[in-house]
């Protein structure tokens, strides 16, 4: 009989989850379905372009329903100073930048299981946010992610001239 215990597997966010958002929270999607066949398998409405302010609570969401996160992807001139790696919860995640845009998010679990989340500007409206998600999520959805946010109105802020 081994002594290790046995491999952690993903669990699947119930489709009837909703809970009240409380300033300072991560609000995370993901695909309820186990075959993963959309584009994107979730999105994420971080507060702010903070990263080291809004990375724990996604991995800590993420960690509970997935396991251990290893890296994250993004696009460094999205966000506000990006670290090469941050310590969460006694675990060091990664940090990589990739020319990604700053509509998407790239999670590596392991080695090779890789997760894409349609990033939700911190700026959109509470309605134009749940659409943008609810799109992002859809288990048929080829919609890639720039498109879902300029089709929900939560694309980037165009300064006036």
């Amino acid at each position: 009989m081994p002594d290790s215990d046995p491999p952690r597997a993903a669990r699947l966010l119930p489709d009837t989850l909703h809970q009240v958002v409380k300033p300072g929270t991560a609000v995370v999607r993901l695909e309820t379905t186990h075959d993963r066949q959309g584009v994107l398998d979730g999105a994420w409405w971080p507060r702010s372009r903070d990263i080291a302010a809004e990375l724990p609570a996604l991995i800590a969401a993420l960690t509970e329903y997935l396991g251990p996160v290893a890296r994250i992807g993004l696009d460094a001139t999205a966000w506000e100073e990006l670290p090469t790696r941050l310590i969460i919860d006694d675990r060091v995640v990664h940090i990589d930048s990739f020319p990604v845009g700053d509509d998407t998010v790239l999670i590596t679990r392991g080695d090779q299981d890789h997760f894409s989340l349609l990033v939700v500007p911190p700026h959109a409206t509470p309605g134009a946010a749940r659409a943008a998600m609810a799109e992002a999520v859809r288990a048929d959805n080829i919609t890639q992610a720039a498109q879902i946010l300029i089709d929900t109105g939560t694309g980037p802020v165009v300064p006036e001239t």
